[in-house]
């Protein structure tokens, strides 16, 4: 089986997976979608993160057979998240949308301003599809990063300006601008999350994935790379299944029947004695009451009355006549197409009924499949308009729309999405922007 030849995401399928932690070594630009230079993007989003490894996979000699594995197929063999900040072994990670924020009235009075939190801890999730009450004592927003982190604990980042002076080589006079950054404290940085399709998908991507991000972390991820800017320390990868990594199964609860005393049900399976015959301990089958004599039976010769009444007219014998015609064949059925031959409709099948819609959080940009059946009538979720220039030409791409992450969808599988281009018009070779899904199914809450 190729890579990306089979839909994952079905109910109780895992999936490999792996976990990237990147620790900046110097500041980070990461765009905002306004492309204002004053101000920066705390989140380096899935399609960029596809972009830059796209380009390492280029470099690294293996840039056609990475694209006809990802971008030209209908199931992408390798899908990444979006970078999300941590600090220390705190992963955060931006919530689902229908749990976040918390719409408790206790809630809402306390002192901690929990809206205002963009990014919450990994393991708060499991808490918060139980319905676990928070402390608001325990917990506190970082302001300048937007994270919900325990009480006195300081944030991953802060954005701060860089100012620069661009001279002009002909008149030697200077211009003053500003840039901004992200400036990331010790044991703090971004991580990410890579999907693999199936086994057959990391066997022949794990090692060439790991490889593209050693590059990136020397060369650079983000803008203002020229200035030594988007450097990391060499990445660490952890390997695992999905999605048991992001989201663990509840622990199984004890059945309710072993929690009591056992019941005895051999007098309750032992046989019945037959209350017919007066047998030794059997209570004897009381007599018939007795009722009404039964009428007796009309002779043989006595036609056949049209009514039970007395003094009924005797229906005369029937007069010989032609036969019968013979009965109607029975009804044709319903048949599929008009032709002669044709072959019977056959009944609805019960078991031929959709699967049912089950919710999906998404960590990553998502443009949807042709295949994804997504209910757009339900869930909770966001769109952004994603644009930029083509690094070679500078051309703009075309703007494209995608479902924001930690936006909540429901399907009946797990989506997959997909990959469009948007070179400008008139452009010699296509851009993709990915909006590959990678996801993670949720329990109801009830």
């Amino acid at each position: 089986m190729q890579p990306g030849s089979n839909k994952p995401g079905k109910p109780g399928v895992t999936r490999p997976g792996m976990i990237v932690r990147l620790t900046p070594t110097s500041p980070w630009r990461i765009g905002p979608d306004s492309g204002a230079r004053n101000h920066v993007d705390p989140v380096y989003h899935s399609d960029s993160l596809y972009g830059a490894v796209s380009a390492a996979m280029d470099r690294l000699g293996a840039f056609d057979e990475w694209l006809e594995a990802t971008a030209r197929r209908s199931v992408a063999a390798v899908a990444f998240s979006s970078c999300f900040p941590f600090v220390e072994e705190v992963n955060l990670v931006v919530p689902p949308r229908t749990l976040w924020p918390p719409s408790s009235p206790a809630l809402l009075s306390s002192r901690v301003r929990w809206k205002s939190a963009r990014f919450v801890p990994l393991s708060l999730i499991p808490s918060l599809l139980a319905g676990a009450p928070l402390s608001d004592s325990a917990w506190s927003v970082d302001g300048a990063s937007q994270c919900l982190l325990p009480a006195g604990k300081p944030g991953p980042f802060r954005s701060s300006l860089r100012f620069h002076a661009a001279v002009d080589r002909l008149t030697g006079l200077g211009e003053r601008h500003s840039v901004a950054c992200l400036e990331f404290r010790p044991g703090a940085g971004l991580w990410a999350l890579v999907s693999f399709a199936d086994e057959a998908a990391r066997e022949r991507w794990s090692d060439r994935v790991k490889a593209a991000f050693r590059l990136l972390a020397d060369s650079g991820f983000g803008g203002e790379r020229s200035q030594g800017w988007g450097h990391a320390a060499p990445p660490e990868f952890t390997e695992g299944r999905l999605p048991e990594m992001i989201l663990p199964a509840p622990a199984a609860k004890p059945a309710e029947a072993s929690l009591q005393q056992p019941v005895d049900l051999a007098p309750l399976l032992a046989p019945i004695p037959s209350l017919s015959r007066d047998s030794e301990g059997a209570v004897p089958e009381p007599p018939p009451t007795p009722g009404p004599e039964p009428a007796p039976s009309e002779p043989p010769e006595t036609p056949t009355l049209t009514s039970g009444r007395e003094g009924a007219v005797p229906e005369p014998p029937p007069t010989p006549g032609p036969e019968p015609a013979p009965s109607e064949p029975p009804e044709t059925p319903t048949l599929t197409s008009g032709r002669e031959g044709a072959v019977p409709e056959p009944p609805p099948s019960p078991h031929a009924e959709a699967a049912p819609a089950a919710a999906h959080w998404l960590l990553s940009l998502f443009t949807p499949a042709p295949s994804d059946a997504v209910d757009w009538t339900r869930g909770n979720y966001t769109l952004v308009a994603r644009a930029g220039r083509v690094a070679s030409s500078g051309e703009l791409k075309k703007t494209a729309q995608l479902v924001a992450e930690g936006s909540v969808l429901y399907a009946s599988s797990a989506p997959s999405g997909s990959a469009r281009d948007v070179a400008p018009d008139g452009a010699a070779y296509p851009v993709f922007r990915a909006g590959f899904a990678v996801s993670v199914p949720l329990p109801e809450v009830g």
